[in-house]
């Protein structure tokens, strides 16, 4: 059960705050400068409000978390230190000699809580409505960009995946036959992945194929389907178990990342004003749009938006111009190439300088055709992996049966985006571009500062929620610093 819990702490004790608790103290300034109410207003129909025992304040719970994401500490950490600091006290909203929670507490309020919840947005906007209303947020420009964040749990190796999973499969056969132990094939012991690939989808599959009674039991037949998706599928890129939401991404052409990808819009006075969490494959600029439309609806009102390469594809540059909005995204022939056939199959990665497939395949190596300025449109092909495309379960329609190479061609036309290009040459352009370095401050800032270059559970759903309460911390001590 809960109840509105926010009203005056009676103690004997509550003039220490006044003693401990300095008035330029952080906590202090944000219990000032925030109503959180809003916070119980949001949650309260996540509770019965007339059975049970009486909840924890929701907005006690906030503050916890709020707490843990400042100083990058574990849920037992964060609550050991409530015993003793006089300052988490008077923000938690605590007597002095009140007792703390159990942090396992924490744990629940996030996964029954949150759940089902746009917090992400909704914290976001609140800070921006602080911003807006305390006169710190003037400008009229957005900048933008995405960071990574790796998983919690790294990807397995493709060995460790295979053993994992013909290990489940024995597993759930043995439970009905254990006989089948001796008719299964001796199983590798070494680390030679093609040792293991050759097990698994060879003879062990077989045996198993040939037992008819065997593939009558669902559970043998859920992990076998498994085991044999494992294999036909590209053993690099296959995602941990253990985090499924996970997907690889690229960074540059020799670098990767296993992880989340979260794509932010901030004001040039450095506070973010919009955020959207994808995995990690996802393509920057196809972000572009719902950030600039997150952030009017946060209220902002914007006119420049000031980005990388990444964000000047075509479909940005038209939005902005029909939007009245002026897109500092210098030009990239290689993203701009205007009309390009199976634009929804194959997306370029600005990081790496090269086109990924729907199956998450990169291109290998490119290579340029035709000669300039003869009359003729100059072609870049993208040659991918024919092993991989070879054994993709993405292959119909792509991949022709007995192909030796597999390529995507994309033509660079010099006659296209006239308009940004003579704009990217302006002065406004170039002083505006200068501003872009903030937003790759501002992602250095929550890595560093806020634990989040590495996820703090698995799961996009997790993911959003650190990302709310890491984007709201950082908004919030910037709000402080700006007010002075």
């Amino acid at each position: 059960m809960i109840q509105q819990q926010q009203s005056i702490t009676f103690s004997k004790y509550m003039d220490l705050y006044d003693i401990v608790v300095p008035q330029d103290n952080m906590l202090r300034r944000i219990v000032d400068l925030i109503d959180f109410t809003f916070i119980f207003e949001e949650l309260k129909d996540k509770y019965c409000h007339d059975n049970g025992r009486n909840a924890i304040d929701p907005i006690r719970m906030f503050k916890y978390l709020f707490l843990k994401t400042i100083h990058d500490v574990s849920d037992v950490d964060i609550v050991e230190r409530s015993k003793y600091d006089m300052s988490f006290k008077y923000f938690l909203n605590m007597a002095p000699e009140e007792a703390v929670i159990d942090s396992s507490s924490l744990t629940k309020f996030r996964k029954l809580r949150l759940k089902d919840m746009n917090f992400l947005d909704m914290l976001v906007n609140k800070t921006v409505e602080i911003a807006i209303e305390k006169e710190i947020i003037k400008s009229k420009s957005i900048i933008v960009d995405a960071t990574h964040t790796k998983a919690r749990y790294n990807q397995m190796k493709p060995k460790e995946i295979l053993m994992e999973r013909s290990k489940n499969l024995r597993k759930s056969i043995y439970k009905v036959n254990d006989g089948m132990k001796d008719k299964f094939p001796v199983k590798p012991n070494n680390d030679v992945l093609e040792d293991e690939i050759a097990y698994s989808p060879g003879s062990f599959i077989e045996v198993i194929e040939k037992e008819e009674t065997l593939l009558e039991y669902p559970k043998v037949k859920e992990q076998l389907n498994l085991l044999k998706e494992t294999v036909a599928d590209d053993i690099e890129q296959l995602q941990s178990m253990n985090d499924q939401d996970a997907k690889v991404g690229h960074k540059t052409a020799d670098s990767s990342f296993f992880g989340y990808k979260t794509h932010l819009a901030m004001s040039e006075e450095r506070i973010i004003t919009a955020a959207t969490i994808t995995t990690g494959e996802k393509s920057d600029g196809k972000e572009l749009q719902t950030l600039i439309e997150k952030s009017k609806t946060a209220g902002m009102k914007i006119e420049t938006v000031i980005g990388d390469a990444a964000y000047s594809e075509k479909d940005n540059i038209e939005y902005s111009k029909g939007n009245g909005i002026k897109l500092v995204s210098r030009l990239n022939p290689l993203i701009t190439q205007g009309a390009r056939k199976k634009e929804d199959e194959f997306e370029f990665n600005k990081d790496a300088g090269m086109y990924v497939c729907k199956a998450g395949h990169m291109a290998i190596r490119k290579a340029r055709q035709g000669k300039k300025g003869l009359g003729r449109n100059q072609v870049d092909t993208y040659y991918f992996d024919v092993d991989k495309c070879k054994r993709c379960p993405l292959r119909e329609g792509c991949y022709k049966g007995g192909a030796k190479s597999k390529t995507y061609s994309v033509s660079i036309k010099s006659d296209q985006h006239s308009d940004q290009a003579k704009f990217q040459e302006s002065d406004f352009f170039k002083e505006k571009a200068k501003e872009r370095y903030k937003i790759e401050a501002k992602n250095s800032e929550l890595k560093h500062r806020h634990g989040y270059n590495v996820a703090e559970s698995s799961g996009l759903i997790g993911m959003e929620l650190q990302g709310a309460m890491a984007i709201f911390a950082v908004n919030i001590k910037r709000i402080l610093k700006l007010m002075g």
